[in-house]
């Protein structure tokens, strides 16, 4: 009697372990597919953002609908300016762009919509031409050489050496 009860109770655990091994693959199947379905959205969702850049020159600025168009090589694009758009040189506003002025524009296209991330303005030939120049003549300033102080007659050597 006691080896039928031994016998009934593990044919009992065999059954219990292998319920819960398929409880588990089940598990895995099902999670997979909800991944899968969750990272297709977000493929989508970051399909629908293109990060872009253009760098040309600066053809209309409107202050007011705080928009800035640039020419570049193959296109004109218009891109619109926000409260977290980073000019460069710090301190920079959109009042400071004008139309003639090269520019690089880091912007993303969502929607339909361009907007600028960062503006950087590039300085104009002439202010390197001249930043260069105040800059030879600071190093010719520091590699010129010192006066020479006066020197004090030479000491004769003593005789006999």
């Amino acid at each position: 009697m006691k080896k039928a009860i031994a016998i009934v109770l593990s044919v009992m655990f065999v059954f219990a372990l292998t319920a819960a091994t398929f409880a588990a693959e089940k598990k895995k199947e099902a999670a997979p597919a909800e991944k899968k379905e969750m990272s297709t959205e977000k493929k989508a969702a970051k399909k629908k953002v293109m990060h872009k850049q253009i760098t040309g020159e600066v053809t209309a600025v409107d202050a007011k609908a705080n928009t800035v168009t640039v020419k570049g090589k193959k296109a004109e694009v218009t891109v619109t300016v926000d409260e977290k758009t980073k000019f460069m040189p710090k301190g920079k506003t959109i009042a400071d762009v004008t139309a003639g002025e090269k520019v690089m524009v880091k912007y993303t296209e969502a929607e339909g919509v361009n907007t600028a991330k960062s503006i950087k303005i590039e300085a104009k030939k002439a202010e390197k031409k001249a930043k260069k120049a105040e800059k030879k003549k600071e190093e010719k300033k520091e590699a010129a050489p010192a006066p020479a102080k006066e020197k004090a007659p030479a000491k004769k050597p003593a005789a006999g050496y």
